[in-house]
């Protein structure tokens, strides 16, 4: 059973040393991924292409993607350009994260048109396609959103694309094309949220011919990992909060097992420091939680 368990980084710019340095050591504790953040009109934060780029040629086994690429700020034919190119440096370690693009007060001070949400939909589903059709095998098209001219694919394969979508539309356009989602929010198994969503994409899928398997579900999953047990696990609206090692045991054998769980990328929260968090993750929950599923 592939389950994919990685971490989500800190991306201030002030932290460069350390962001770094955490990924080298999830690198040799044996984690799977690790995730930055794509906010490139926050000064103190890194950009987050760039950080995945340096954190890629800094580890050996380690994956990296943007959670999620700001799709509007990286024009598609570009993007496309780039995730071969990380593949081929990483050696498959790149996996392209994708999202429509949310925030456009900010997205527009940086020069960019808005688009309308039915637009951005649009552009959001033809960005896959083109990254499929710029990578090995593939045959570049000229699109509504990105009019191209005459390219060449590279000869690389395509990454694995992994999308943050919400919206309905937007979920049908994860179904027909992408290899996993990340539900938005921090939504978990539990949650009204993927209840309702996960079957507009199941349904996309088996529409094109997929199956539903085809789209892996990737938690990000914030929550403390305590050095002890906790009285609650799980907060007054059911969303989780966190536990000792084995409470976090229990509840991720519990997803993977029964609730079809295909990843967790860990979001630390709590009182100890980051390094701490992270150590009883790839240390202490990561490794039974395989153990227990395998």
């Amino acid at each position: 059973m592939n389950v994919r368990f990685g971490y989500g980084s800190p991306d201030a710019v002030r932290e460069a040393p350390a962001i770094v340095r955490l990924a080298q050591r999830a690198d040799r504790d044996g984690l799977d991924h690790v995730s930055l953040a794509d906010h490139p009109y926050v000064a103190d934060m890194l950009d987050g292409y760039a950080a995945i780029s340096y954190i890629l040629g800094s580890t050996e086994r380690l994956s990296a993607f943007v959670n999620v690429t700001n799709l509007p700020l990286r024009p598609a034919p570009v993007l496309a350009r780039t995730a071969t190119s990380l593949s081929a440096l990483s050696g498959g370690r790149f996996i392209l994260g994708l999202g429509a693009g949310g925030a456009w007060d900010r997205i527009a001070t940086m020069g960019v048109p808005r688009l309308r949400p039915a637009e951005a939909v649009e552009a959001f589903e033809e960005a896959m396609q083109l990254v499929h059709a710029m990578a090995d095998g593939g045959t570049p098209q000229s699109t509504k959103h990105y009019p191209i001219g005459t390219l060449r694919p590279a000869t690389v394969p395509a990454p694995p694309i992994w999308t943050g979508s919400n919206g309905p539309k937007s979920l049908s356009v994860t179904g027909r094309n992408a290899d996993g989602w990340i539900p938005g929010h921090a939504a978990d198994w539990l949650s009204d949220r993927y209840r309702w969503s996960r079957p507009i994409i199941d349904e996309a899928a088996l529409a094109v011919g997929r199956k539903a398997s085809d789209v892996a579900t990737i938690y990000n999953f914030p929550g403390a990992i305590t050095a002890t047990p906790v009285r609650r696990t799980r907060d007054e609206d059911d969303r989780w909060i966190g536990g000792s090692p084995e409470q976090w045991v229990e509840e991720l054998t519990d997803a993977v097992l029964n609730h079809g769980a295909a990843g967790f990328t860990l979001f630390p929260r709590g009182n100890d420091a980051f390094e701490v968090q992270l150590s009883r993750w790839s240390q202490e929950v990561v490794p039974a939680v395989r153990a227990a599923i395998s």
